[in-house]
């Protein structure tokens, strides 16, 4: 057992080094390597900016359209102009004529089309949303999405200097009951401790690409060569799945440290969270299970094999074993609290890295099972195959 652990040990020192060293590639956003300046003074207004549309798709939100608009509309935009398209996606609970209430010029409330057969509900809603614009970008917000008022500058800035293509990014999650915390934060995690951040913009191999569909800002142009939703139809993880797209037409794509200019709450208690991350786990994956044993497996022996076998070994008064597990579990927590640190989560998090990662192998066995007897998976009142 203790060469096990020192083995481990060993895996995770290098996986900290690759975290530390991976936080300082991502780029922020509204800082491009050639501007001299911040984004408090005119350089957009002197070069020109083309036209933006904010894009909404929203099914049954009537607890976050009204927030959400109002803080896009407080956006500033000296010099240039936006618009905002909301798709209410036949919602029941009067999303539309809240978003319509916020008498806005800016703002303009499009009925959703019925769902056609082989299409699932965002694409359906972002293809129709994309249809309208008159932008030459598309930024496609989630209406849980809270914007500050300088995101939409900072956003516009990163997506002229690159030129083209997709700009996405984490927004900061915040996060109230305990499933909450536990979970959401590991997507940052994911992306820290895996997806190599240089090559996300710098590989045209498109396996290395990260999106969060919360907030995608995509070229006119660009979607339309990738195919833009209708070509990803029928993807059950539309953001990836348009990220892997873009890069495959041969435009950039870049994932930008968003946090200082967008928040959102995704999800609202332990059950959303459940049915959220069951929904996207397996499919995320490639629904390829071999990978998804080797990856809980590997989960399990760097992240909660350390703090049970400490717990033993304490117990059972064994030095030098002890010893082992415990630089073990300190190197999994230290992992956990840059990833955190870089999303902007609380420190205390860090220390309860055995118990997410158990949350995420039992999420993720259910949404495995899910795909394996055929259940499929519910979310806003569709179900998803």
């Amino acid at each position: 057992m203790i060469l096990l652990l020192q083995i481990i040990s060993g895996c995770l020192l290098l996986q900290l080094l690759f975290a530390l060293w991976n936080t300082t590639r991502l780029p922020k956003l509204g800082v491009v390597k050639r501007a001299v300046h911040s984004i408090s003074g005119p350089p957009l207004i002197q070069k020109g900016v083309p036209r933006l549309s904010v894009l909404i798709p929203a099914r049954d939100e009537a607890d976050n359209i009204a927030a959400c608009l109002a803080s896009v509309l407080a956006c500033r935009s000296v010099g240039w102009d936006f618009e905002v398209l909301v798709l209410d996606d036949r919602s029941s609970d009067g999303t539309g004529e809240l978003a319509a209430a916020t008498g806005d010029h800016r703002v303009k409330v499009l009925a959703g089309r019925e769902l056609p057969e082989g299409w699932l509900g965002k694409s359906n809603a972002c293809v129709q949303l994309a249809e309208a614009a008159s932008g030459t970008w598309l930024l496609f917000l989630d209406a849980d999405i809270r914007l500050r008022p300088e995101a939409l500058e900072a956003a516009i800035l990163t997506a002229t200097a690159q030129g083209g293509g997709l700009v996405t990014g984490f927004p900061w999650q915040v996060t109230r009951t305990w499933l909450e915390k536990l979970i959401v934060p590991l997507m940052n995690f994911t992306i820290i401790c895996h997806l190599p951040i240089p090559l996300v913009r710098g590989s045209k191999d498109s396996r290395f690409v990260a999106a969060h569909g919360g907030f995608m800002l995509i070229h006119r142009d660009s979607y339309s060569r990738s195919g833009g939703h209708a070509g990803i139809r029928a993807e059950l993880v539309d953001d990836m799945a348009l990220a892997r797209a873009v890069k495959i037409s041969g435009d950039p794509v870049t994932l930008a440290n968003v946090v200082d200019y967008t928040e959102m709450r995704m999800y609202h208690n332990a059950q959303e969270v459940w049915k959220g991350y069951r929904k996207n786990i397996y499919a995320g994956l490639g629904r390829r299970p071999l990978l998804l044993l080797g990856l809980l497996t590997v989960y399990t022996m760097l992240y909660v094999l350390p703090i049970v076998t400490l717990t033993f070994a304490c117990l059972a008064n064994q030095g030098t074993l002890t010893l082992w597990a415990l630089l073990a579990a300190l190197l999994g927590i230290a992992i956990k609290r840059t990833s955190d640190a870089s999303a902007k989560q609380a420190v205390w998090l860090c220390l309860l890295v055995s118990v997410s990662m158990l949350g995420l192998i039992a999420i993720a066995i259910s949404s495995w099972r899910g795909a394996k007897v055929g259940q499929g998976y519910e979310w806003k009142g569709r179900w998803y195959r």
